[in-house]
């Protein structure tokens, strides 16, 4: 298909057929999955109401691959997204996962070497250890930044804090620390995503 500048517009009708106005044929769910990994990029809309629901076909094409033995999402993972259902870090989530798959892919070739280099012995993933302290160590400082007080404020007066509390982060350093939050959460994320699917996939 001729990748397009504007999203191609697809039709779902009551009956679940579905319309690609651009080629003013009936698709499929495979059609649609295909565009997608040809880049070619679409929005769904209900015929009946006009509503956008490109999100819940694209979730439909997720459970079609997922049906056919393709398991890329592991349990574990599945499991993880659905306690973020009405938690408080929900929120969150959607752009963290935005951010760890958007790095991934852009990073896809240096991790395809990495897992080349493991199926022929070589060690995994160098310092992998202190990769994952470092990332705990900055999310817990950028977590820290959108606290109401720093710690020792809102305490009782005359109590002393228990430790000092932190110098005020200048907006160059807290963007700087975000920044750097945002690429090594991402890079965690895409290291134990590979750690986690092949033993999943042993299993099953």
């Amino acid at each position: 298909m001729a990748k397009t500048q504007e999203p191609v517009t697809i039709k779902k009708y009551a009956n679940r057929r579905l319309y690609n106005t651009g080629t003013s044929t009936y698709v499929t769910l495979e059609d649609l999955a295909n565009m997608v990994k040809e880049g070619e990029d679409f929005v769904v809309y209900d015929a009946k109401n006009g509503d956008d629901i490109t999100h819940s076909v694209l979730t439909q094409i997720i459970f079609e691959q997922e049906n056919k033995g393709q398991n890329l999402l592991p349990i574990a993972f599945l499991r993880q997204i659905i306690r973020f259902y009405g938690d408080s870090m929900q929120m969150m989530v959607p752009r963290y996962l935005e951010m760890s798959i958007d790095s991934f892919t852009k990073e896809q070739g240096k991790f395809r070497d990495q897992f080349t280099n493991t199926l022929s012995g070589g060690p995994p993933f160098g310092g992998f250890d202190d990769h994952v302290r470092r990332n705990m160590e900055m999310f817990e400082r950028a977590f820290n930044i959108f606290l109401p007080f720093p710690k020792g404020e809102g305490t009782e007066a005359g109590a002393a804090p228990v430790t000092p509390p932190p110098a005020p982060a200048t907006p160059e350093r807290t963007a700087e620390e975000l920044d750097e939050l945002k690429r090594q959460m991402a890079d965690m994320q895409q290291k134990l995503a590979m750690l986690v699917i092949k033993p999943d996939s042993a299993q099953d």
